[in-house]
């Protein structure tokens, strides 16, 4: 019997087979009120089943090979050639149904397509991992398997989606929905810094003060987001009551103004522990061979410390960025705006598009910064001795 090499592999394409016989691949509505019917892939109309069987089974024999760079390469080919190949099924799926039926009807991703597409995603990510150390080369040869799919979709190919078609129809809270997240996480950023920064070179350079600025963060971050964001309303209410010019800056109850203070609270623990752990990982020696060439201790921090620290500090900013933009969606619980409107919104009214016109942006929106952050950290230690 053939050795199998990879196991991981031979798992995803196992439950790649299990997604497209068992799980509805397209659900197809002839209008937005209905719930649709749910279409396996073995119904969608051409040959949809072989383009899909063929890749599968291709994976399959490869697991059966020794994992070395050629094969790796054949499976990251092939597991990316599948990705596409899923959208465009989906895309293809859908302007056909809207050719054949009324401009109301609604074609959206089933179960079995989304699944396939991460399924997909992982088997490529694995590959990557395979295939070469560098966190740069990773990082680019992940990037490269979204060139195809953003140019399918800037194209205007996937317009007869639901999803497309709602974001047609709401194009304008659309716009706005993002403007006001980036602003969330641009409001967040500057003061965290502002605050997190000097305060971890202050716990660095005085270590008693740890445990009491550490406790203290830490127990901020405890607090479930929904309950400090409720906990804000009263004393920021009472505020503007009793001074009414901080009603004309913005300053309410609920609003940007509780949102933007309990996201900065929450972002201070990861700034001020990269902070503190950045420093404290700089080599000794590198500090003592800064001191026999008699620079001074300005000179020290700035010129061999920060440097040194950075990466840590960005992994840092990294966590915050995401931890934020994830965050900033509950905000609108209390009025902030953002995506988490409409998230709500498409909960309230039972309208899975519109769930997904604001999840899959906040998604992107932290896959995109998290994948910019590791280019930058990839760079600034491949300059490091």
């Amino acid at each position: 019997m053939p050795k199998i090499h990879n196991r991981v592999l031979l798992l995803l394409v196992i439950l790649l087979a299990a997604a497209g016989a068992a799980l509805p691949f397209i659900n197809y509505a002839a209008n937005r009120l209905v719930s649709g019917e749910p279409m396996a892939l073995r119904q969608l109309p051409g040959h949809a089943l072989i383009l899909l069987l063929t890749p599968t089974l291709i994976l399959a024999l490869l697991t059966f090979l020794p994992t070395r760079k050629r094969s790796l390469s054949l499976t990251l080919l092939v597991g990316e050639a599948m990705f596409i190949g899923v959208l465009v099924l989906m895309g293809k799926t859908a302007t056909n149904f809207a050719e054949q039926g009324s401009s109301l009807a609604r074609t959206s991703p089933g179960s079995g397509l989304w699944l396939s597409l991460a399924l997909c995603l992982l088997l490529c990510a694995d590959a990557i991992n395979r295939l070469t150390p560098k966190a740069l080369w990773r990082l680019l040869l992940n990037l490269q398997i979204w060139i195809v799919p953003v140019a399918l979709l800037l194209s205007g190919f996937f317009a007869d989606l639901s999803l497309l078609k709602e974001y047609a129809n709401r194009q304008d809270v659309f716009d706005d929905a993002l403007s006001r997240h980036l602003a969330l996480l641009v409001g967040t950023l500057v003061p965290a810094l502002l605050i997190g920064v000097p305060l971890g070179v202050l716990c660095y350079q005085r270590p008693k003060w740890q445990s009491s600025v550490f406790s203290v963060l830490n127990v901020i971050q405890t607090v479930p987001s929904v309950a400090l964001f409720g906990l804000l309303i009263a004393p920021l209410a009472g505020l503007a009551k009793s001074f009414p010019w901080l009603k004309d800056i913005g300053v309410s109850g609920i609003g940007v103004t509780p949102a933007l203070i309990a996201l900065v609270l929450y972002a201070l623990l990861p700034l001020v522990r990269g902070v503190v752990a950045g420093l404290q990982q700089v080599p000794r020696n590198v500090v003592e061979s800064a001191e026999g060439m008699g620079m001074s201790r300005r000179q020290i921090f700035w010129r061999a410390e920060v440097p040194l620290a950075m990466p840590v500090l960005l992994r840092s900013l990294r966590v915050v960025c995401v931890q934020t933009i994830g965050m900033a969606v509950i905000a609108a619980l209390i009025g902030a705006g953002g995506f988490g409107a409409i998230i709500f919104q498409g909960l309230l009214s039972s309208a899975l598009d519109l769930v997904l016109l604001g999840v899959i942006p906040v998604i992107a929106l932290a896959v995109l910064l998290d994948a910019l952050f590791k280019l930058v950290i990839s760079l600034l230690e491949a300059k490091q001795p």
